[in-house]
């Protein structure tokens, strides 16, 4: 069985070359000098800032159980987490659209790399706070990037189409090269050089201040509403209005933190699916694997937002197809009779399942840089921040609970129910295709009718 990893990571990294060596004309876009040097400088950014996250997820809660927590306690170590994140998320958004979203950008490195500090310390309180400062700058890192590239973007005057080919180069390396290589120099540190699971977050910070280092160099400044009577409460007020009375605004949270909720809960449950008797799976190489996925539907969203399909349409697809994944292992546990045996290699059932996983971290390369084209062209840019971390209250209270009740029902029931979710989000995103399209042709007509002449 150790061969079907290597044919399936070596055909997933066959078809990744051939789409991106392949790319014809309709696949490239021509764009300006200046605008690829904006880019170049803000994927090195990004890059940059996903490799402090990525080195340190291998080794969480290994080096927790090293300082010898239970379960439960690390448990409560990653609701803290975010937890963190959901009640500090809006307050930090609303302030990166007041003060500057590069002075918020600065902040996730600087409360990133204190997070990371914490890591050193065996003591439950210290490592607790670490986890709040963690939350905090997850919810930076997820707001503050993206819209502090959009309103520069716009600044700057490039096509708005540009902005996909930023998006989906970003989350090509920063999600997916980048992933895979954090993922092998954190083990490389911790067990070759055999500096121990603390050493990944010393490197992470490493990363985190020669990104902090470029953005104070060569970053400009920018705004949501800088206006000196906008107060917190004020700036939640508008973003809130904005969701209540534009429904596509609504809708598209709505997606988000349904699709987000069921990725967030695949990565809690995937090892026990794949090894539901303990057998022995090389967990390093199919994290890996699911990151080469992700490579390969980041480069699928490149190909189709450079063919300008509409985002709106192709999702449906992908939703469904991911609703379809999740349900797999559903499926496989009433088709395939389960195995008594404890330990050895991955069964049938497994095998199975880790296709359909592969094909869901396809569809979660897809999703990314689709869903933040469709937040460039919705969330005004005023509360661009702060509507982005209220989509994700919904999204970190749905892991908190399933993190709480993780072992109160059997996995099957929980792939059900995010698949129920993502079938839900197909749904939704039916609903806000028709929205926007009624949307479009309402302001043509009006515009049609500002254009005709006064009859005499």
């Amino acid at each position: 069985m150790e061969m079907f990893y290597y044919l399936v990571f070596g055909a997933l990294a066959a078809v990744v070359a051939a789409l991106e060596l392949g790319k014809s004309v309709k696949d490239r876009v021509a764009t300006s000098p200046a605008f690829n040097s904006f880019k170049n400088n803000y994927i090195l950014v990004y890059s940059l800032m996903m490799s402090g996250d990525w080195l340190q997820g291998p080794y969480v809660y290994y080096l927790y159980s090293q300082y010898g927590f239970d379960k439960g306690d690390i448990g409560r170590l990653f609701i803290a987490g975010f937890g963190s994140s959901m009640l500090f998320g809006t307050i930090v958004g609303s302030l990166a659209d007041k003060q500057g979203r590069k002075r918020a950008c600065v902040t996730y490195c600087i409360t990133y790399i204190l997070s990371c500090f914490t890591k050193h310390s065996p003591q439950y309180k210290i490592l607790m706070i670490g986890r709040v400062l963690g939350g905090i700058a997850t919810s930076l890192l997820f707001s503050a990037f993206e819209s502090w590239l959009v309103a520069e973007h716009n600044k700057k005057g490039f096509d708005p189409q540009w902005l996909s080919i930023t998006f989906s180069k970003a989350i090509f390396l920063g999600n997916g090269l980048v992933a895979i290589v954090a993922g092998l120099f954190a083990n490389f540190l911790a067990d070759n050089m055999g500096f121990g699971p603390v050493a990944p977050f010393d490197a992470a910070a490493c990363f985190l201040a020669i990104g902090m280092a470029i953005i104070l160099s060569s970053w400009g400044e920018n705004y949501g509403d800088s206006s000196d009577n906008r107060d917190l409460m004020t700036q939640f007020k508008v973003a809130a209005k904005a969701i209540a009375s534009d429904e596509k605004i609504a809708l598209l949270g709505a997606i988000q933190s349904l699709f987000e909720g069921s990725m967030y809960t695949f990565v809690f449950l995937w090892t026990p699916a794949l090894s539901p008797n303990d057998e022995e799976i090389p967990h390093g190489f199919i994290f890996a694997t699911f990151m080469l996925s992700s490579m390969l539907g980041s480069s699928i969203a490149s190909r189709l937002l450079a063919r300008k399909l509409k985002v709106e349409g192709y999702m449906q697809i992908v939703f469904a197809v991911s609703a379809f994944t999740l349900f797999l292992p559903v499926v496989t546990n009433s088709l395939v009779p389960p195995s008594s045996e404890k330990g050895g290699s991955i069964k049938l059932g497994g095998c199975l399942q880790l296709l359909g996983f592969c094909t869901f971290e396809s569809c979660v390369g897809i999703f990314w840089p689709s869903i933040m084209k469709m937040r460039s062209q919705y969330i005004p840019e005023e509360a661009r921040s702060t509507i982005m971390n209220f989509f994700r209250i919904p999204l970190n209270l749905f892991v908190c609970v399933v993190l709480y009740n993780v072992n109160a029902f059997p996995i099957t029931v929980m792939f059900g129910m995010c698949s129920i979710f993502l079938f839900m989000a197909a749904i939704l995103q039916r609903r806000l295709m028709v929205v926007s399209d009624l949307h479009k042709s309402t302001k043509a007509v009006e515009m049609n009718a500002e254009d005709e002449p006064l009859n005499p």
